[in-house]
């Protein structure tokens, strides 16, 4: 288990990191999420030994590990940009901590391959300079060389933020594959909401210097416990007051608290659920997505609601067209 207690990180008089307290289970796939310059990265870096806290402790095990160097704290860390040797070539690069550590000859060779054929690379790929294999290799082989030294923790800060779209997808299936092989704990660094959900057993949302929430991507995404969080992760409606004013919702509701609800979960069907809430609305834009659609709906009390619904072949609601929009009170965030 990871500890952080009462962790202050400081920059001259700048408060990067305010009172950390935090606990990551062993085994588990823990993710830092939150936008740019919020203290992920630097919480990370702590972990690992880069930079010391001004105050507080971070235990491994039980073990206070706050001051120990970075060499013996048994992390390995898989960096943004990889930090891949260029000029060695690939069975190099992922020997390379076991070289620093004296192994010998033989088991560096045994080890380096088992490593390698446990992530995918080939044997021919081996001999090859690193600037010779896609991002995606090159990814595997960063990965080889932070597993090959057998650490209890993998940190990962970033590490798909250079890749394209749809290799980011195949990666990030093939780094929870891993992670489950290997029942490592790791640490994922990212903005990126989806790598988030889709990676995490859990989620600490960061937002200037604080953890605003922590939990399962489930109740990260519907139980979101502050508005940054709300608003933060995926797409949302905030309710009009007037859409509140003017309809039922103003009985059901607190009309003295912000509204929110996710696009998703407003409906262009009806529902049977007693507490949900029938509008009158107008379609005013229509984006086509293949899988979905996304519409924009004016409300007939005032206001604007965003709505997805899956494509099923039927003919779609057209720009113009007036319908009813049905929501559960129950799926309503107010802070």
């Amino acid at each position: 288990m990871i500890t952080f207690h009462d962790i202050q990180i400081t920059f001259g008089h700048f408060h990067a990191v305010k009172n950390l307290n935090l606990q990551i289970n062993e085994g588990e796939f823990f993710t830092f999420l939150g936008p740019s310059g919020c203290g992920k990265t630097t919480i990370l870096r702590s972990l690992v030994g880069f930079i010391t806290p001004a105050s507080g402790q971070i235990k491994l095990g039980g073990r206070d590990i706050t001051h120990v160097p970075i060499e013996k704290r048994e992390i390995s860390m898989v960096f943004q940009s990889y930090a891949l040797f260029p000029t060695m070539n690939v069975y190099e690069n992922i020997a390379f901590g076991l070289r620093v550590k004296q192994v010998s000859k033989a088991e560096i060779d045994r080890e380096v391959r088992d490593i390698a054929g446990k992530v995918d690379l080939k044997e021919d790929q081996l001999p090859k300079k690193v600037s010779e294999l896609s991002g995606g290799q090159q990814q595997r082989v960063a990965i080889a060389r932070a597993l090959v030294l057998k650490p209890s923790i993998l940190a990962l800060d970033e590490p798909l933020s250079n890749l394209d779209a749809k290799l980011r997808v195949q990666l990030r299936n093939e780094l929870k594959n891993l992670q489950k092989k290997f029942g490592i704990t790791t640490i994922y660094v990212t903005h990126d909401q989806e790598e988030a959900l889709t990676l995490s057993d859990r989620i600490a949302v960061f937002n200037n210097g604080i953890v605003e929430q922590v939990g399962t991507p489930q109740e990260v995404y519907n139980q979101s416990q502050t508005e940054f969080v709300c608003n933060f992760i995926g797409d949302i409606n905030r309710l009009d007051p007037r859409m509140i004013r003017n309809s039922r919702l103003k009985d059901v509701i607190d009309p003295g608290k912000a509204a929110y609800i996710r696009n998703e979960k407003v409906n262009l069907q009806p529902l049977p659920d007693v507490d949900a809430v029938q509008l009158k609305g107008t379609i005013v834009d229509q984006e086509f997505y293949g899988l979905y659609s996304k519409y924009v709906v004016e409300v007939a009390g005032g206001g604007l609601l965003k709505t997805i619904e899956k494509e099923s072949g039927m003919t779609p609601h057209r720009v113009g067209a007036e319908l009813d929009i049905y929501i559960r009170v129950s799926d309503i965030l107010q802070y």
